[in-house]
């Protein structure tokens, strides 16, 4: 297991595989408990937890009990359970009883992440960031109940109109391919509507992708959700696309975007833990989602590189895709931000020592000019 740091969250370290909650849901204690023990003797240590209900949170203190400090925990917050449903809440004595209710039945006092829950609308995110949810919130933080701030959206405008604010320190986003294309809206069941697919598309969205580059520069953490999109990217009839991926290919997409720390993964059994623990030890042919999005005729990703791998190796031994991932947040910004010129001088090769050879862009898939990005990249790093 590879881990990853929330570098606002005291650079804790997570398991770049995760756990979301859903499979756990109507599983017996023991079941339930079977499960997270497993995950944990993988190596998995992020769990989140979006669901309110009672069962679940009963059982998932049961199951840690006394491994609380190998848990990274993110709860939601605004999360409740009433009339015994989910409730989706702004109201603030609602959220603190389900605040309350959720450290109580886990059986600790503190959580490591509280994600404000799911905020998609410019109004929404109005009704929580100027009323007494942020100051809530803040107030948790500063007590220590809660390590970090976290917020979950499915529309890049509003996301980045929460990490703009700087109270935000861990961003839940739906990450995959076939969503980065879709432009934003405030109607998250837009993203897995078959029709809004059916003319195609040309590269990813720029607002998803300015806002990758903005959670990198400022150190905000994504921990993606729908890695699979609800498992519609694994089949080839529900696949936007049209076409299948496997666990793996989406995984891998995920983990090569900016700022993304982990997938949080929706494992309904010990096998199916099992099955996305071992991406791992996946081949870089398992992985590479490239192969299969450079082959669709309606959907186009040219020009932009997609931090895929497949210039490598370099001759001289140059890490492109890291290359290019700094020159463009650089660019974005007009600007080399300091973290940035920091982790570009880390590099064990730079730009400057690009040869011009051809290789890296003769095996891009994407029709990248690389040698320009090589020597832009020397132009703006200096080196």
């Amino acid at each position: 297991m590879q881990y990853r740091e929330l570098k606002r969250c005291d650079h804790t370290k997570v398991s770049e595989i995760a756990l979301g909650c859903e499979g756990f849901v109507g599983k017996s204690r023991d079941e339930f408990t079977a499960m997270l023990h497993r995950a944990l003797e993988l190596g998995i240590n992020f769990i989140d937890m979006y669901t309110p209900n009672p069962e679940f949170r009963d059982n998932l203190g049961a199951a840690i009990a006394g491994r609380r400090n190998e848990i990274v925990l993110q709860g939601h917050i605004c999360s409740v359970w009433e009339n015994g449903q989910y409730l989706r809440t702004r109201d603030l004595q609602k959220t603190q009883d389900g605040f309350e209710d959720q450290l109580r039945r886990i059986g600790t006092d503190y959580l490591d992440v509280g994600m404000i829950h799911y905020v998609d609308s410019e109004s929404d995110f109005h009704e929580v960031f100027d009323g007494e949810i942020i100051t809530y919130c803040r107030q948790l933080k500063k007590e220590g109940r809660i390590h970090s701030i976290g917020l979950s959206s499915h529309n890049p405008k509003v996301a980045r109109m929460a990490v703009e604010t700087g109270l935000v320190d861990v961003l839940m986003f739906s990450v995959n391919a076939a969503y980065d294309m879709q432009p934003p809206g405030e109607d998250c069941n837009d993203l897995w509507n078959l029709d809004n697919y059916k003319d195609g598309f040309t590269n990813m969205d720029p607002e998803r992708k300015a806002l990758y580059e903005l959670c990198e520069r400022e150190d905000v953490a994504i921990d993606v959700m729908k890695v699979f999109g609800g498992g519609d990217m694994l089949s080839a009839k529900l696949s936007p696309f049209g076409v299948a991926f496997n666990e793996y290919q989406c995984i891998e997409y995920c983990l090569t975007r900016p700022a993304v720390a982990a997938v949080m993964a929706g494992c309904h059994s010990i096998e199916e833990i099992e099955k996305i623990v071992s991406y791992d030890k996946a081949s870089r042919e398992e992985r590479d989602y490239a192969s299969v999005l450079s082959r669709m005729e309606k959907f186009k990703f040219h020009g932009n590189c997609m931090y895929c791998g497949h210039c490598a190796p370099c001759s001289v031994g140059i890490s492109v895709a890291d290359v290019n991932k700094y020159l463009n947040l650089s660019l974005a910004q007009n600007a080399v931000p300091e973290t940035v010129a920091d982790h570009y001088k880390l590099l064990e090769h730079h730009a400057s020592e690009c040869i011009s050879c051809g290789s890296c862009q003769r095996n891009c898939p994407f029709g990248v000019e690389v040698i320009e990005k090589m020597q832009r990249a020397a132009e703006v790093f200096g080196y």
